[in-house]
């Protein structure tokens, strides 16, 4: 009798942090290693935020909480979600999670059944497809060209759509292409979704607040409020405020739905972390100044390493509207050999061969369900990504 379930074959690790993992291990052996691969600020938590962990510490804040988060964070969310979308949520349809990975777990293992099936546009973020695939469900992958912004159009949801749909995802911004949603973008999307009272949408909005150039997102509850009895909208703490490690992710939800993700995480990780959920209080009631400064930096850094991917032989890299991703193409290096002999067949060769000879860490496609492509992370200082890019232009003009 084997040890481990069979359902963990329906599942892989997590592809950028293995990456990632690769990346750090190399560093440790002393290779000059730069790591574009993770997915996480390199700002410091603004100091209110930490200085309200501590102080909820001190105070004693150091037991259980309600599962779904201490009524100060519901209601912070609450007042966040009016405030910055103007959605109308109770505290009781608000759930707290161990990062917005857990709400979409929680929502998946709740709902979804054998045979159902799942929109995912891709690009699309590794995870959602695992975590479908674990719940017994089926993903449906939408490709979202490039030529289009590598935003999902309407027709191909509708195409995409059966009898056994039970959800559809959009993330936007995105990981991995950066490209965001307008309410403009998404009210066709919203109109193919009202003629199919089945299908519920999950909107992961995370990187929300990282947007460029005064684009503004939208979140399909807002463009469309005859859908917010059947949408979960999720958001956090982590990307916006620098606060990964911290693991706050929450959603607003019907209550049906709320109290069923409430049930599970109830037997799974209980409430998140009561220190973690006093400094996300802060986080979404206290001010933003910091948050403004790091959407500047980080838009410097879109630009810089836009333009020099596009310098680069055989690469093509469109600018992003949100996140700090860039997602660029490299059909022009296809085929080619490195000067130390390793072939690009496809584009987990492209970030292996670039790891080897140049040490720059990156994510390939087909991670994100997308070959010929890769991602990487502008989360990093300007002078490692001007390094970084610099060898990326020399690694391309060196094939063959």
């Amino acid at each position: 009798m084997p040890l481990i379930a069979d359902r963990l074959n329906r599942i892989s690790p997590s592809q950028t942090i293995a990456i990632s993992s690769k990346a750090r291990a190399l560093k440790a052996e002393g290779r000059d290693i730069i790591s574009l691969s993770a997915g996480e600020p390199d700002f410091d938590t603004p100091d209110h935020i930490k200085q309200a962990a501590i102080a909820a510490i001190n105070a004693g804040d150091t037991k259980y909480t309600d599962v779904s988060g201490t009524p100060a964070l519901r209601q912070a969310v609450a007042a966040k979600f009016k405030r910055d979308s103007g959605l109308d949520y109770k505290p009781e349809e608000i759930i707290v999670s161990t990062g917005g990975k857990q709400v979409i777990f929680n929502a998946m293992l709740a709902t979804v059944q054998a045979g159902d099936e799942v929109i995912i546009p891709t690009p699309c973020w590794v995870s959602y497809p695992d975590i479908v695939a674990l719940a017994e469900g089926t993903p449906v992958f939408v490709p979202c060209s490039q030529n289009h912004g590598f935003k999902l159009r309407a027709q191909d949801l509708e195409a995409a759509i059966t009898p056994k749909t039970k959800w559809f995802f959009l993330n936007s911004p995105s990981n991995p292409t950066g490209a965001a949603y307008s309410a403009e973008d998404l009210r066709p999307i919203c109109d193919v979704l009202l003629k199919h009272p089945n299908v519920w949408v999950f909107t992961d909005d995370i990187y929300e607040k990282l947007t460029y150039d005064g684009f503004k997102p939208a979140t399909i509850v807002e463009v469309e409020p005859r859908l917010r009895e059947r949408t979960v909208t999720m958001n956090g703490c982590s990307k916006a405020y620098a606060m990964t490690g911290w693991r706050i992710g929450f959603a607003g939800a019907p209550l049906a739905l709320i109290k069923a993700m409430d049930k599970l995480q109830s037997q799974s990780t209980s409430n998140t972390s009561s220190i973690s959920q006093a400094a996300a209080v802060a986080a979404l009631n206290g001010p933003e100044d910091a948050l403004h400064e790091m959407v500047k930096v980080y838009k410097t850094r879109r630009d810089l390493v836009v333009d020099m991917l596009n310098a680069a032989t055989g690469l093509t890299c469109a600018k992003p509207e949100g996140a700090f991703y860039v997602f660029p193409g490299m059909h022009g290096c296809l085929g080619k050999t490195t000067p130390k002999g390793a072939k690009i067949n496809n584009d987990e060769d492209f970030v292996i061969a670039l790891l080897d000879e140049e040490g720059v860490a990156a994510v390939h496609g087909s991670a994100f369900i997308y070959p010929s492509h890769f991602r990487i992370s502008y989360a990093t200082s300007t002078e490692a990504l001007t390094e970084a890019c610099t060898r990326i232009q020399r690694f391309c003009a060196a094939l063959v």
